[in-house]
């Protein structure tokens, strides 16, 4: 809009210019200068919509952003956040899935116990997914070697569940700490690159200073973002195995009362 209104001042002041050339010389040089004073501000505004198109969008500003931090730098850290989100996405899922309604399994195995023993027990926890019912599954399946056996198997198997859940968590702490680092690196290099510059110039520049230092930091920026990125999954991924930690701790004391009540019962 503002680019058709400033051809239509210019025309009109051309026109008017052009018909009263010969009557008023001194009014025809004032019209000129305020045809040309248009005529620039209408380019100034073409220039400024061109400047907008060729955006396009934030998504070509972060890829100027990129090649402007130097793309071997830029590259690696973009690698840390790819591999740290997919671990740590993996994770979630994995999580998501081991969770497991506990209190519903506790009463399931307690009705099943004592309707139909061990073996109706096991089939509930066969057919219930999860750690806490694998846990279950492993302490009642060595019911029959005693109390103490079944405390045991218990204890060991829920390390090993308990593995399985921070697996890869050290993998995704490695690209928190490595993402920075490698933003670190570029800015670094960047500095030693501005200051050959300089060097090779003879003259601290401003322009040499203010844009290698620029293209430094960039590498920092990007590399902190990354790492506050993979950090926040890191702590929800930590939270959600505490919970589940908790619950199979839990849980397997209340497993572990309902045996020696059945074993009670059955001796009796």
């Amino acid at each position: 809009m503002k680019k058709v209104i400033a051809i239509i001042a210019v025309l009109g002041l051309f026109t008017l210019g052009m018909s009263n050339v010969a009557a008023q010389d001194s009014a025809a040089v004032a019209e000129t200068a305020q045809v040309d004073s248009a005529a620039a501000t209408a380019d100034e505004t073409a220039a400024d919509a061109a400047d907008v198109e060729e955006e396009g969008g934030i998504h070509k500003v972060l890829k100027q952003k990129f090649i402007e931090g130097g793309a071997g730098f830029m590259a690696s850290v973009a690698f840390c956040l790819i591999f740290g989100l997919a671990l740590a996405i993996e994770r979630i899922i994995y999580l998501s899935l081991a969770s497991t309604d506990t209190k519903k399994l506790l009463a399931d195995v307690e009705k099943a116990i004592n309707e139909g023993g061990v073996e109706k027990a096991l089939e509930v926890c066969r057919n219930t997914r999860g750690p806490v019912a694998s846990i279950f599954y492993q302490g009642l399946s060595r019911y029959d070697e005693g109390i103490d056996v079944v405390e045991k198997t218990i204890t060991s198997y829920g390390s090993v569940q308990a593995g399985l859940l921070e697996k890869n968590l050290s993998w995704i702490g490695l690209f928190i700490g490595l993402a920075p680092m490698l933003g670190f690196m570029g800015t670094v290099i960047g500095m030693i690159q501005a200051f050959d510059k300089i060097q090779q110039v003879g003259d601290i520049s401003a322009t040499v200073v203010a844009g290698g230092i620029k293209v430094a930091l960039l590498t920092t920026v990007t590399g902190l973002i990354v790492a506050i990125i993979l950090q926040v999954f890191y702590n929800f991924i930590l939270s959600k195995i505490e919970g589940l930690t908790n619950d199979m701790e839990d849980s397997s004391i209340s497993l572990l009362d309902i045996v020696v009540k059945y074993n009670k019962e059955h001796k009796a």
